[in-house]
């Protein structure tokens, strides 16, 4: 049964009037399994003093974004379903809570906004906008991405992959559902999860405001543009090597040098990038022409450090520095035998088929068996013993290091391995032999055998 605990975040600022209200409608709900956590914007006012009249969690921000103060109040909270409240929303009833939540049982849903009813003394403009935004129907968005976090629900583990925008002043929830439908998930309009909210949407036709989200609009919608429009030769495109510790190296020259050499090859790559925390690496890396703008925190480089983790780092320090990037193309050291135009080929094919991630990968016909640890069983997972023309099914050898090409946007989200990720099928598996310590000797070999064949 769908009973999970809920953790509300309601935002404050100044709610000496609403809290009150709001706190008590959230507290006869009939769903009790909850906790209330409050992002105070250091009010002035009597709202910590009245909010502490219930039992609440109070966190405090100092410097207001609407993500951000969001995100704080997650951190800070406990529950498998996140509910965001504004502190001038009352619930209407006392199944909101329930009907808000309910439709975040099922696997595809992300995220589930209520309606917004008017107070009978807000104006006529507020009134309009509620009216004829959130209206009786309930809906299942599969490409509309908005969304409204005055009265809204999204399930934890979705945050943890696709937390809110901290850099923005409005419409983090909008952004926030653009991420999502990309995804191929599914946002919920459950009207019968209904507030009162005392102002509408569009805050009393606010002309400053106004103009601030039109621009986050049109930013979206830039975004969202097909890349495939924009001529090759304009496209800037962001090369990603992430290197731990030193490089080693290999036929007389730094390893390092063969991914970067690759990246100078390209007719698309505009920067290079080596992500280190070595400064010896990094000297190298500068001395071959790779760009090495910060060394990266020692905290990136420990035993459970993930690649992806120092890729977003890394891109965001980037990008920090007023860089924009249409794609990011990320390539490891270890690949040495890595063909001259490959990164250009996945370029041309992410370009080509739209694809929001492509990685390089090598076809494998044998079979392929997977132990159990818990039962020291053997599973076979491709056709085994019959002839590889026969087989129906291929299995592909995924290579990241090896090259992987992907969005912007994917890396903001901490979800690179979207539904639209492919494998493009490398034509030689020389190119997928790594040089790594278990390995050295091997590689070597197949150098010295390639030079007697050149």
């Amino acid at each position: 049964m769908f009973k999970p605990f809920v953790s509300i975040i309601i935002r404050t600022k100044n709610e000496e009037d609403w809290i009150n209200s709001c706190l008590e409608a959230v507290y006869k709900q009939s769903y009790k399994k909850f906790e209330v956590i409050i992002v105070d914007n250091y009010s002035i006012d009597s709202t910590i003093k009245r909010a502490k009249q219930y039992p609440v969690k109070i966190v405090k921000i100092k410097k207001f974004f609407p993500g951000k103060a969001i995100n704080l109040g997650i951190k800070n909270s406990k529950g498998q379903i996140l509910v965001c409240l504004s502190g001038h929303c009352v619930p209407t009833n006392e199944k909101w809570l329930w009907n808000l939540i309910k439709d975040l049982k099922y696997k595809d849903v992300a995220g589930v906004y209520g309606r917004q009813e008017p107070f009978s003394f807000s104006s006529d403009l507020d009134k309009r906008d509620l009216l004829t935004i959130f209206g009786l129907d309930k809906k299942t968005q599969i490409k509309d991405s908005f969304f409204h976090n005055a009265n809204s629900a999204i399930k934890r583990s979705v945050w943890r992959r696709i937390p809110f925008n901290e850099k923005i002043l409005h419409i983090e929830d909008r952004y926030w559902g653009e991420e999502i439908i990309k995804n191929s998930m599914k946002l919920k309009y459950e009207p019968k999860a209904s507030v009162y909210h005392w102002h509408g949407v569009n805050h009393d036709l606010n002309e400053k405001r106004a103009k601030e989200i039109v621009f986050l609009l049109e930013k979206i919608k830039l975004e969202k543009q097909d890349i495939r429009k924009k001529k090759k030769e304009n496209l800037n495109i962001l090369a990603i090597i992430p290197k731990k510790g030193k490089t080693k190296n290999f036929n007389n020259k730094p390893l390092i040098s063969y991914t970067i050499n690759s990246c100078l090859d390209s007719s698309f790559i505009t920067d290079i990038v080596v992500s280190t925390d070595d400064n010896e690496t990094a000297k190298i890396a500068k001395k071959y022409g790779a760009l090495v703008p910060f060394i990266r925190p020692k905290e990136l480089s420990n035993e459970y450090s993930h690649v992806l983790e120092v890729i977003q780092y890394t891109f965001e320090k980037v990008t920090n520095l007023n860089k924009t990037y249409d794609l990011v193309v990320i390539l490891e050291e270890t690949y040495p035998f890595r063909s001259s135009n490959l990164i250009d080929k996945l370029i041309l094919e992410t370009l080509k088929k739209g694809k929001d991630t492509l990685i390089a990968g090598l076809l494998e016909q044998r079979a392929i068996w997977v132990e159990n640890k818990n039962s020291n069983d053997l599973k076979l997972i491709r056709e085994g013993f019959i002839p590889r023309k026969l087989k129906k099914s291929k299995t592909l050898i995924s290579l990241f290091g090896l090259c992987c090409v992907t969005h912007p946007s994917n890396i903001k989200s901490k979800n690179i391995f979207t539904k639209n990720t492919t494998v493009y099928e490398i034509d030689d598996p020389i190119m997928s032999i790594e040089v790594r310590d278990k390995n050295y000797k091997f590689a070597n070999k197949i150098n010295k055998l390639l030079k007697l064949y050149e």
